[in-house]
């Protein structure tokens, strides 16, 4: 099992680790800081270093409890040390934009009840669709100036894992209009945004809304007759 440095710490940009495991899929590391994607945050980039050699890290991807690191060229060697470098300029974009995504969802299930039918991000972008029946230009608007409130409230953000038991005795803790936890899983990752929203998630996402600065609603559309989407932007 891969131990991942992330759940912890979404802020380590560096690490040392082992490489425990090579294949056609790329190296397994006995641990790493590098998200594998899931949940709609792509999965993160960067290189892995030695003394002598250097290899890019093209994608990410969990199988079986191991984190595979697909990386350019031929693979280092099992037992090989790495120093593990992020893309941090992207992963922090990614930070933001999915913290934005929750902020958008806690203020949706506040203000309107509505479930989550579906999402995506990229780097400063995400895409959030929503059980309405309408969407509207001032529905929209309303939307945008509540959203910008919560950044603007500096609401501190944390996570924990939780016994699956527990965790589902919170209420409304899967927005989703689809649970997507598989049963197997035991244990829980939370993410809360205190004051104003508390999901299971294992993405990555800054500590206080107010990093994820200002956001901007440049589209929305209808994808069905309750099936509204809205894509937000954020600012460099």
């Amino acid at each position: 099992m891969t131990e991942l440095i992330f759940l912890e710490d979404a802020y380590q940009k560096t690490f040392e680790a082992k490489i425990v495991g090579v294949g056609a899929s790329g190296v397994v590391l006995d641990r790493t800081a590098f998200y594998p994607g899931g949940g709609g945050q792509p999965s993160d980039k960067g290189v892995l270093d030695t003394d002598d050699w250097s290899w890019k890290v093209v994608s990410v991807r969990r199988r079986d409890g191991e984190v595979w690191h697909q990386v350019e060229g031929d693979p280092p060697d099992t037992g090989m040390g790495v120093s593990g470098i992020l893309d941090w300029e992207r992963r922090y974009q990614l930070m933001r934009t999915h913290t934005a995504m929750h902020i958008l969802c806690g203020v949706i299930w506040r203000d309107y009840g509505a479930s989550v039918t579906g999402g995506n991000m990229e780097p400063l972008r995400g895409r959030m669709d929503f059980e309405f029946e309408h969407m509207r230009k001032d529905l929209v608007e309303e939307i945008e100036k509540s959203i910008n409130a919560e950044v603007a409230e500096a609401r501190t953000i944390q996570t924990r894992i939780l016994p699956r038991e527990e965790a589902f005795k919170i209420p409304d803790l899967i927005r989703t209009k689809i649970d997507l936890l598989p049963k197997g899983i035991q244990q829980v990752r939370v993410v809360e945004i205190i004051g104003l929203d508390l999901q299971a998630d294992g993405g990555t996402h800054v500590g206080n809304t107010r990093e994820v600065g200002p956001l901007r609603i440049v589209d929305y559309k209808s994808k069905g007759a309750i099936n509204k989407r809205i894509v937000v932007a954020l600012q460099v």
